[in-house]
């Protein structure tokens, strides 16, 4: 996988996954596990489909994919003209 942000939003993005973090978390304490994931993505405006998205978040790999993949398949089926299933 190529890094998950652009050199030039690197010192920006990880300014703001701190003070989101500590936001939703509070301060960092060693041996105290968070309570609350984020995921923060970015892009430049109509530039996603040829561009890139850039990605950083508080959480493991695989916890952040479970929860990404969870809030697309509510959006997907909130979206309007979406099918809903009974």
């Amino acid at each position: 996988m190529s890094d998950p942000i652009q050199p030039e939003h690197r010192t920006l993005m990880n300014t703001l996954a701190h003070l989101i973090d500590e936001a939703l978390n509070g301060p960092f304490q060693p041996g105290v596990p968070r309570r609350i994931g984020f995921a923060l993505l970015i892009s430049e405006f109509n530039r996603i489909e040829d561009g890139r998205v850039n990605y950083i978040s508080n959480g493991d790999r695989s916890s952040m994919l479970a929860m990404l993949r969870e809030y697309l398949s509510r959006a997907e089926k909130d979206r309007p003209g979406a099918t809903q299933n009974p």
